[in-house]
């Protein structure tokens, strides 16, 4: 059954009515200013995160895998082959370090570990000397280990899509290397084959497979999202709060009747638990959903305070922006906050232009790379500044939130002193038009009778001259109407401070 609402066609006014007219005309002013300010605004954010991924693959020359020859070799000839067939922007960098600067492939697993690589490949001491000797004698080829040539350190954890991207280009390279090192040793190895023993020809056909050392496996399809709607939850959640917080504090009036300090103490606390909260649930999330990925419980506690605090300090932040800035403009301020945040963390720096850069000071570019450095056991070091990054947007969020709250109860009080004072004027002047009708009234009787007459007499006389009697009820209807206008006024206009963002929970 379809509502009826028979009001909604009552007390309406003609388009040519001139009040209408007027308001007409304003609204599709607002309307096609603020259209187009959304329209530049989501063109300019469409630009943005579309800029961050620009020509990505044209910056993959920018990850930098170290490569150590501890053989000496043949094999290692026939990479360095391989290198030079595929260098391209397109591909990663390999930077050769001499096995003096890493003695032990503990050393290269160390310096990934440490992000000065994003991965390393080294070949085996003697590998060239093993495959020769393979191919040449059945004993050996027995005994030949092709696991035990060609290595590959990484960490999939940090950013997993590009760094799976490197791993596919990584197997390539050593696919190529494969075709090299026929290309520069085929004739010999033909020549030396032991043509009847089958371990020698499988060493022949299949001369070495590229070991994968992992440091941290994360291959579960979540992991896609750690970084994008996890982050956007987060954020998005925490306005919502704050929404309602201030919905909360407009309708119970608290602004101007509760002390500002103790304002900011409870508003402080109710954050910290409602943040606390929701970051338990999405790292809470995480963990359920991760797929046999290796995290313990240490990790999970870590994580989960790492997203407390950002949550948190992301909290504030949204106050300040919602207390500082028009309310009109709070949204568009949250759709570039969230966007921003974002596209610092969507792919690592070297893939994006340099402008991008300044996303260093963004807090989830912070939060995101404590995460990979608490998910990989202690593999990338980035607390010396993501700490520092959080702990000053918490610190200087709070005071200006503070001070915020400060300025509300300041702007409410001038409203309800305003409000007050408008109240009083229009009821002094409904009383006052009342009493000059009565005095008027008055003076007509007098005139004409030439004395004033009781009060009896007086009610009575003005009922039978048809002039209307301002009594009671007329007063009564002459303070409702200054009410209701008074309601009207209040509800169409926009007050001049913003007191924050609010949603109305009634």
């Amino acid at each position: 059954m379809i509502p009826h609402y028979p009001k909604a066609e009552e007390r309406l006014v003609k388009l040519s009515e001139p009040g209408l007219r007027k308001s007409r005309f304003a609204l599709l002013r607002t309307s096609a200013f603020f259209g187009i300010c959304l329209t530049v605004l989501f063109l300019v954010l469409f630009s943005y995160i579309l800029g961050s991924l620009y020509q990505l693959g044209g910056h993959l020359h920018n990850l930098n895998v170290a490569f150590v020859d501890y053989d000496g070799g043949v094999i290692g000839e026939a990479v360095r082959q391989a290198y030079d067939g595929l260098r391209a922007d397109t591909f990663f960098t390999l930077t050769e370090k001499s096995p003096s600067q890493f003695s032990q492939p503990r050393d290269l697993r160390s310096s990934v570990c440490d992000i000065e690589y994003w991965g390393a490949l080294y070949i085996a001491p003697g590998a060239s000397d093993r495959l020769a000797a393979a191919l040449g004698d059945a004993d050996a080829a027995s005994s030949y280990n092709t696991s035990d040539v060609v290595t590959w350190v990484w960490n999939q954890a940090r950013y997993p899509t590009t760094i799976d991207s490197l791993n596919q280009q990584v197997r390539t390279l050593a696919e190529a290397a494969r075709v090299a090192y026929v290309q520069l040793n085929g004739t010999g190895a033909v020549q030396s084959l032991d043509t009847s023993s089958p371990a020698s020809i499988s060493a022949y056909s299949n001369p070495w497979e590229l070991v994968s050392v992992n440091i941290q496996p994360t291959s579960q399809g979540s992991r896609l999202i750690y970084n994008t709607l996890v982050i956007i939850l987060l954020m998005n959640q925490g306005f919502f709060f704050l929404g309602t917080v201030n919905g909360l504090y407009a309708q119970f009036k608290l602004f101007g009747r509760v002390k500002p300090l103790r304002m900011i103490l409870f508003r402080f606390a109710i954050s910290g638990l409602y943040t606390l909260a929701g970051s338990m649930c999405a790292i809470g999330a995480v963990w359920a959903f991760r797929a046999g990925w290796d995290v313990n419980g240490y990790q999970w506690a870590l994580s989960w305070l790492t997203l407390w605090l950002f949550a948190h300090c992301n909290f504030l932040t949204l106050d300040v922006v919602a207390v500082w800035i028009p309310a009109p403009y709070v949204p568009m301020a949250l759709i570039t906050w969230v966007v921003t945040n974002v596209a610092s963390t969507l792919i690592p720096f070297e893939l994006s232009p340099g402008f991008y850069k300044w996303g260093f000071a963004l807090p989830a570019h912070s939060v995101y790379n404590i995460l990979i450095h608490i998910w990989s056991g202690g593999c990338n070091p980035q607390l010396n500044y993501a700490l520092p990054v959080l702990f000053a947007y918490e610190i200087v969020s709070g005071v200006v939130s503070g001070i915020g709250v400060y300025r509300r109860a300041h702007f409410a009080v001038i409203a309800a002193e305003k409000e007050e004072k408008s109240w009083h004027e229009k009821v002094a002047n409904a009383v006052a038009s009342c009493t000059s009708r009565e005095t008027l009234l008055e003076k007509t009787e007098n005139k004409e009778g030439g004395t004033a007459p009781v009060d009896g007499d007086y009610e009575a006389r003005i009922a039978s001259s048809g002039k209307g009697m301002p009594d009671r009820e007329e007063l009564t209807g002459r303070l409702c109407a200054a009410t209701t206008q008074m309601t009207l006024d209040k509800a169409n206009k926009r007050p001049r401070e913003s007191m924050g963002m609010t949603f109305s929970l009634r």
